[in-house]
């Protein structure tokens, strides 16, 4: 198993919007980190690891966050809740951080990416993909990078369900009804569709 990358933090003891602005023009992020035991720490992260960290694991990949306080470092396996990002600048000005337990299943979106050129299409049809992301449960570890999806063997009018998505061992989809992940629609359909709707 690949070591966890990691992301430092510091504790920060002010709160309020002006201490926020205060620490964004030190390039660095407020946030607050949140566990399942109800424990919430307020911390501040510098940007560029911030940024970098956020653009390569997403919402969905764990990673360790690493408080330092008081000459000491505590490790905590964590993911990214949500980042916040400046309009104009687009920079992100404050982030949220989840605490999850190895050994415990969790709930998260996990990326679709097709590949494969289907003998739909060869034939003249055209793939339309219903869901860009998939939601599964597994334990934090198991959290796969993306779902890939191979359409070479869909052929006109068959759309792939939810059921028949292979996802690595130890992980599940979460869904009460099946559904549509991709599929080939015929041409003709679709510029009927939208002849109707004129």
């Amino acid at each position: 198993m690949a070591e966890l990358m990691k992301l430092p933090v510091r504790p920060r003891a002010e709160k309020g919007k002006g201490s926020c602005r205060r620490i964004r023009t030190t390039a660095m992020v407020p946030g607050i980190y949140y566990d399942n035991k109800g424990q919430n720490i307020s911390v501040q992260v510098e940007m560029l690891p911030l940024t970098k960290l956020y653009s390569k694991l997403g919402a969905s990949r764990v990673f360790n966050l690493e408080i330092e306080q008081d000459g000491k470092t505590e490790t905590l396996p964590s993911l990214f809740k949500s980042v916040q990002y400046d309009p104009i600048k687009s920079t992100p000005i404050h982030v949220d951080f989840y605490g999850v337990d190895l050994d415990r299943d969790i709930k998260v979106d996990v990326r679709v990416v097709v590949v494969g050129k289907s003998k739909g299409v060869v034939m003249g049809g055209q793939l339309e993909v219903f869901r860009d992301s998939i939601e599964v449960v597994c334990k934090p570890l198991n959290v796969p990078e993306k779902i890939v999806i191979d359409v070479t063997d869909l052929d006109i009018g068959v759309n792939l369900h939810i059921g028949d998505v292979k996802l690595p061992e130890g992980v599940r989809a979460v869904y009460d009804e099946s559904y549509s992940v991709v599929g080939v629609i015929a041409v003709e359909a679709e510029e009927a569709k939208s002849g109707d709707a004129k």
